[in-house]
């Protein structure tokens, strides 16, 4: 009884230190997939999604002062009459 018991508890903490390693091991290797995506992003000179929609942002803004000069401009323009 008491050698059963014995293994039982060592299976277990074998058991148990086997999952905390496995827990270990795939954060590790989340941490390093998520480096080398940020490092292939980085050679690759792209845009975070905040940096695309402020980018993106601006340029929505100056094609609204745009079209606004433009249509400034139309108004301005007059025919000039002849005497």
């Amino acid at each position: 009884m008491k050698n059963s018991k014995f293994i039982i508890d060592k299976f277990a903490k074998l058991l148990e230190q086997g999952l905390i390693t496995s827990k270990d091991l795939s954060s590790e290797i989340l941490n390093i997939f998520k480096s080398k995506r940020d490092e292939f992003v980085f050679k690759m000179k792209l845009t975070s999604k905040d940096e695309f929609d402020i980018l993106s942002k601006r340029v929505e803004n100056l094609e609204n002062k745009i079209s606004k000069l433009q249509i400034k401009k139309k108004k301005k323009t007059r025919s000039v009459k002849r005497p």
